[in-house]
């Protein structure tokens, strides 16, 4: 990740969760900890490749915890860190905002 300064606290929350999936991921680990097919079972349309792209980026950013089991076959484990649960809270208005709306936004998007 590169350093940058930032404009406001909104361009803050953007660059840390900006994307497509990334909210969806914090969502889907929001109820405890899930191995990786899991994640990816519980995120329609995701590719493997963007599911790792992704939760690398999660994990950097200290928003995700991976969890590696030394046991054979080896399991591994991602989970919410306090900073990404914090996140999820601060997401959780959006996503209410979203049901409430999510009509009239599929019709938009259809048009």
């Amino acid at each position: 990740m590169k350093k940058r300064t930032y404009t406001c606290g909104l361009d803050a929350a953007i660059d840390v969760v900006g994307g497509k999936w990334k909210a969806l991921i914090l969502w889907e680990l929001d109820n405890g900890p899930r191995r990786f097919a899991e994640v990816r079972r519980g995120i329609d349309g995701i590719s493997e490749k963007m599911l790792i792209q992704q939760l690398r980026e999660m994990e950097a950013y200290g928003l995700v915890h991976r969890e590696v089991y030394r046991q054979v076959p080896p399991k591994v484990e991602y989970s919410l860190t306090d900073f990404g649960r914090s996140l999820n809270q601060a997401l959780m208005p959006l996503g209410d905002w979203g049901e409430r709306h999510m009509a009239t936004i599929e019709a938009i998007a259809r048009d």
